[in-house]
């Protein structure tokens, strides 16, 4: 052989041998895993035990990283724009990679090309609730509330699904709401305790405790089918005779676009642990979490599926882009 092929050949199986070791040491340091919400959601209670639960199989620590704003926009655009090495995940949401591209004008990222789905986490409905001092006893008091006097009762939301329900209840409802915006739903949820705002369409993680500690009254689930969790409460469906209102969040991590599919598979495989796991199960089975290990081609498939329900909900719901 030629010694400049020689060279060549060497070179190259050099190289080949070098990335195939650094598949095979990732991990080798810390995970950042960046959550587009704030401290206490549902997003940041599910992506801090999942990722305590995911370092235990990958053996290295997975740091949480609350990036909120914008629905999540802020958070999944630093993602978006992380190296592709898997050393940055998001904790992603129905917001981040279904919604957000129909609420917004202009993103700074493809929605659709910029991540590499990972594995996906779960799903939760979510509660309509409102502060104890409001009238309506159930959810069709609150919908002649709002038909009598319209634009006066007050709804609280801080991401993407607690928006698009509220507005999708009114606009099937036949009614409208005052929205307040808040940056977060820990936040909002303390002003619906307080009485600055009537109502509240938000995640289980954030409605149940509160909706059985008494603080706030809980008029039906966003689901199709009652909730376990929550047994006593209607569905929207019920309570209003209506037939087609649906709207559930869901949790899933995402890669930046490009990361290599050994990376990938390793943090597939931790997901799934974490969703097998007792611990997990118990700890969110309570609020309505339903954990749904899977494939990261699973998730592609869904999340197009999700975006496709997503902007039919958004339309039904008359949400302009801003």
């Amino acid at each position: 052989m030629p010694t400049i092929t020689r060279r060549l050949a060497i070179a190259s199986a050099a190289l080949l041998c070098t990335g195939a070791a650094f598949a095979q040491a990732w991990p080798s340091k810390p995970i950042r895993a960046v959550v587009p919400f704030a401290a206490g959601s549902a997003t940041d209670q599910i992506g801090r035990a999942f990722a305590e639960k995911m370092a235990a199989t990958l053996g290295q620590p997975i740091v949480v990283d609350n990036k909120p704003g914008a629905n999540g926009m802020l958070g999944a655009d630093i993602v978006a724009k992380a190296p592709n090495d898997g050393y940055t995940i998001l904790i992603g949401t129905n917001s981040t990679n279904a919604a957000l591209k129909f609420l917004m004008k202009k993103l700074p990222y493809d929605q659709d090309t910029a991540f590499t789905p990972v594995g996906y986490i779960g799903s939760v409905p979510l509660m309509v609730a409102v502060n104890n001092d409001v009238p309506a006893k159930t959810l069709k008091e609150l919908i002649d509330m709002a038909r009598a006097k319209p634009g006066t009762v007050s709804a609280a939301y801080a991401s993407t699904s607690q928006q698009v329900s509220a507005a999708m209840l009114a606009s099937m409802a036949g009614v409208e709401f005052n929205p307040v915006p808040y940056k977060s739903g820990p936040a909002a949820m303390t002003d619906l305790i307080g009485g600055q705002v009537n109502m509240f369409t938000a995640d289980f993680a954030v409605t149940v405790p509160q909706h059985k500690a008494g603080k706030i009254r809980g008029l039906a689930v966003t689901s199709t089918k009652r909730a376990a969790a929550v047994p006593d409460l209607p569905t929207v469906n019920e309570a209003l005779g209506l037939k087609d209102y649906e709207l559930i969040a869901y949790f899933a991590v995402f890669a930046p676009a490009g990361t290599p599919p050994d990376i990938v598979n390793k943090l597939n495989t931790a997901i799934n642990a974490a969703a097998s796991s007792k611990d997990i199960q118990d700890k969110f089975a309570p609020n309505g979490f339903s954990v749904e290990p899977g494939t990261p081609e699973a998730l592609a498939q869904r999340n197009k599926t999700e975006t496709a329900k997503w902007a039919k909900a958004i339309r039904e719901a008359k949400i302009e882009a801003q």
